[in-house]
């Protein structure tokens, strides 16, 4: 070997080894509470807290949205059994992957995460309590695990953009997750500026979480979540001085009391946990005409005597896992659509959801993920 043939070979080995120290550097991020944790980037092996959480890996790994999986909560199946079908269909291994309990009900087994060494356990904030109280982040960190908070549900409005930049540090898709707030932002700007230039007068709506799930009236949200939503759609959350956090319940009589001028039911498909329930099954390619009969059916409740909104035909379903993935825009887009009808009459919040599949989802966009008995909208 020449001297010339010496050098070139020195320097193929450097660049190997320089670019495999780039490939994998430790760094330290922070989360969404505020916790700093070093992780190895891009990570190669995730576990996700939740299998919802597909909803925003799949964003930033269209091609594949679980080459990095190697474990997932086991609550897509029945959540949305729709979206897992078509996952499934399309990556048929998703079928072996390994699943797991969840952390809030005591049936994650710590043994089997760190059988499947990940390098970061993605968890959603709100299993963040039951998380310390068992003591996982010291186990998990014992064994070299890093676990990452991330949040989609609590404060959405809040804790969506640096969620996502944080899951783009993590998988070394910063730029494409840039290009997803980008998005989201001028998505829910068409809703906004339009607001602010016209300044409506905006009326009171009662968002129902989850009605039919169970025969109690009524789930619903406080200053967060759908309520916040409603909020930027340019309406008022008849529950937001009621419900203190997130997620609470109003009473029937504070319904008609409030006698609001627009409810909004989220739905879903949930014959996994409620069998035959009264839930309105919106979704990936759903049914909408059983939709309709079965949101229609929910106004005959003794909650919704007599309510203005019901005289109206005032009453719409979306789809109720808007509240857990960074897809909020759209639902913003639907419900200022129904809110301001002669505002909105140019919007076209199925045309946004349809873009954002193409241009960020792996799976082929269906409707079904809205229904309203105002047979003008």
């Amino acid at each position: 070997m020449n001297f010339l043939t010496r050098v070139a070979a020195a320097a193929a080995g450097l660049c190997v080894l320089f670019s495999g120290a780039a490939f994998a550097d430790t760094v330290k991020v922070t989360d969404i509470t505020g916790r700093e944790v070093e992780v190895n980037v891009p990570v190669e092996h995730v576990i996700l807290g939740e299998g919802r959480q597909i909803y925003f890996v799949g964003a930033l790994d269209n091609d594949d949205p679980f080459k990095r999986v190697v474990g997932w909560r086991d609550d897509l199946t029945k959540a949305d059994p729709e979206s897992y079908a078509a996952y499934l269909a399309k990556y048929p291994g998703i079928a072996n992957l390994p699943t797991f309990g969840g952390m809030k009900d005591g049936t994650f087994d710590i043994e089997q995460a760190v059988a499947l060494k990940p390098d970061v356990m993605l968890m959603n904030v709100d299993a963040k309590t039951a998380t310390e109280e068992a003591g996982y982040i010291e186990k998990l960190e014992k064994v070299g695990i890093p676990l990452v908070y991330v949040d989609f549900r609590e404060k959405p409005m809040e804790n969506t953009e640096p969620s996502m930049r944080l899951i783009g540090k993590l998988f070394g898709k910063e730029e494409k997750a840039e290009e997803f707030i980008k998005f989201r932002a001028e998505q829910i700007a068409k809703v906004t500026d339009v607001l602010s230039k016209a300044n409506p007068e905006k009326p009171l709506v009662f968002m129902e979480r989850a009605g039919g799930y169970s025969d109690d009236c009524c789930m619903s949200f406080g200053d967060e979540n759908f309520g916040k939503m409603v909020e930027f759609a340019g309406g008022i959350n008849m529950a937001k001085d009621i419900i203190p956090g997130t997620f609470g319940t109003v009473n029937p009589e504070q319904v008609i009391a409030a006698n609001p001028d627009q409810v909004i039911i989220t739905g879903g498909n949930w014959e996994g946990y409620v069998p035959g329930g009264n839930w309105v099954g919106v979704g990936y390619g759903a049914d909408e005409k059983e939709a309709l009969r079965k949101l229609e059916n929910l106004t005959k409740r003794p909650a919704f005597t007599g309510v203005k909104a019901v005289k109206d035909g005032n009453v719409h379903a979306i789809w109720h896992q808007f509240y857990n993935n960074p897809y909020q825009f759209v639902a913003i887009q639907q419900i200022a659509k129904w809110l301001h009808p002669d505002l909105f009459k140019d919007l076209d919040p199925e045309a946004t959801f349809k873009e954002l599949h193409e241009r960020f989802l792996p799976l082929p966009y269906k409707s079904g993920y809205f229904v309203s008995l105002n047979v003008s909208q």
